[in-house]
Order: structure tokens, then sequence, then C-alpha cells
């Protein structure tokens, strides 16, 4: 009507140049955006279904554009969300594994702080040798022993599980000695000489005086497992295509042609990746700060 509204809107695209795949806008028709439009079908926080979406473009009209906020890739999937896909997988298999590992380093490393030293030397050869191994590599021959394409339940169970078996060992040195620097202060004998049994010594004094570092290695070891899973996507060993995850939405960062074009779209996982990192970094300095002051 030619007058002026503050409503966004948005336009079609059009192929301008078949040779070159070129599109451009269609500036013929606007499309208003709108709060809480009825689209495609979804199943909302996996528990009931619903067609409402946050914005968009009103579904009744066919010749509507879809929104794809940061474009689609070489198949037409869109970006956005394979994005959240990817980060959710990642945000549920790395916290799992780093949790698995820790309450077995824990456990490992406070029976050995607290065992005779036989038994102490020999858990912490065990523990050493973990420690000794490359992780990187362990983990591709574990990955090996599992079928090449595997669905994302499984594909979580298996990196949970080797992120498990590979990344307690640092816990467990930790906690043992931790236990061995506690076990003989004044409030372990008070406790001692009041009839309290070695067990409940060991998880009921103990363990909570040394909780805060413990705390801070598990954030340490975090990233790393969330790195290990990305790295194993990117080589084509973790999670498979067609679905998404951080790792190989970054190949496609490989393409300088593409890159080039579109740094921000092809990066966006990157972002993601450095966000949560340096997220979980900081909280550990904030909870190492904590501890150190008096």
């Amino acid at each position: 009507d030619g007058g002026f509204s503050l409503r966004p809107f948005i336009y079609n695209r059009k192929l301008g140049d078949a040779l070159s795949s070129r599109y451009e806008e269609d500036t013929s028709q606007k499309f208003p955006l709108s709060f809480f439009v009825r689209g495609d079908a979804y199943n909302l926080l996996g528990l009931f279904s619903t067609d409402i979406h946050l914005f968009g473009v009103d579904a009744a009209n066919e010749t509507a554009p879809r929104i794809r906020l940061l474009g689609t890739d070489q198949l037409g999937r869109d970006r956005f969300s394979r994005l959240l896909v990817a980060t959710r997988f990642s945000l549920l298999v790395s916290p799992i594994g780093t949790l698995l590992a820790c309450l077995i380093g824990v456990v490992f490393g406070a029976i050995s702080g607290y065992a005779s030293r036989t038994i102490d030397g020999v858990m912490m050869t065990v523990a050493d040798t973990v420690i000794s191994l490359p992780t990187l590599i362990l983990i591709l021959a574990a990955r090996a022993a599992f079928p090449l394409e595997l669905p994302p339940f499984l594909a979580a169970t298996m990196l949970v599980t080797i992120f498990a078996l590979t990344g307690w060992a640092e816990m467990a040195r930790l906690a043992r000695g931790q236990v061995l620097a506690v076990r003989q202060l004044d409030f372990i004998m008070a406790a001692r000489a009041g009839g309290s049994t070695e067990t409940r010594i060991l998880w009921r004094h103990i363990l909570p005086n040394i909780a805060g570092p413990l705390v801070v290695q598990a954030t340490l070891i975090l990233p790393a497992f969330f790195l290990a899973e990305i790295a194993l996507s990117f080589l084509g060993v973790g999670l498979q295509e067609p679905e998404p995850s951080l790792g190989n939405m970054l190949t496609s960062a490989s393409d300088l042609t593409q890159l080039a074009q579109h740094p921000f779209l092809l990066l966006s996982p990157a972002l993601i990746i450095f966000l949560f990192v340096l997220g979980i970094r900081l909280l550990s300095r904030k909870q190492n700060t904590a501890i150190a002051s008096p």
C-alpha cells in the first residue's frame, strides 16, 4: 500500500543464473514475519506434537519462503536446525562421559589412597598404564570394534563408554593424592577415635573435604571429552552422516571457495565450540580461585 511499517518482512528468492547457480531476491512480493505461526509439525521436548513455531511466515501461503537463519548446505538441509541437533548430541555425550569417568576415578583413587601400600602400588600401576596410553589412538582403536554406521543412540553409548574407560586415570591420581594428604589430619584421627568405621571415615569425612579439587579436575576433563567427540566426528569415525554433529558439520569448512564466500555460516559450529570451551574454562578458573582463597 506504499505506507511505512515497522513489521519485518522477507523476500522470496529466484534463480538468477542457472550456469553459476546464483540466486537473487524477488522484490515483487513481501512476506511479513509473525510470532507463533503455524508450520511443520514437530514434537516439543519429545513429549507432545505441535505445529506452532516461535516466528516465521504464515504457512497458509504456499509460495511463502521458509526462514533459514544460517542458510542451507549443499543438500538443501537447514544449517541452524542441524546445528541445534548437533549441539544437543555433544552436550549429552561429553557431560555423561565426564560424570562416569569422574565417578570411576574418584572411587578408584579414594580406595587406592586409603588402602595398604601394596594395594596402593598395584592400583596406581594400573592408573599409570592408562595415563601412558595415547588417548586418541586408544579411542580410535576402541571405535574400530564397532560397526562403521551406528544410529545416534548407539553412537552416544559407544562414545560415553569409551570416554569413561579412558578418562578416569587422571581423576584417580588426583583423588588418591588428596586422600593421602587428608587421612592423617586431626579431624580424621578424632573420627577414628570416636569409633567411626574406616568406610564411614572415607566416604563421610574425607571425600567431602576433597571435593573442591575434584570438581576443578572435572571441569578440565569436560572440554577435553567435548573436543574428542568433535574430533572423532570430524575424522569420520564418530556420529555418521546424515546425522548432524559439530565435527561433521565442520568438514564443510574444508571447501575454501565456500569458506571465502560464507565464513560465518560454515564456521558457526566452531563458534559454538569456542563459547562452550571458554565458558567451562572460566568456570574452572572461578572454582579454582574460590578454593585457593582463604
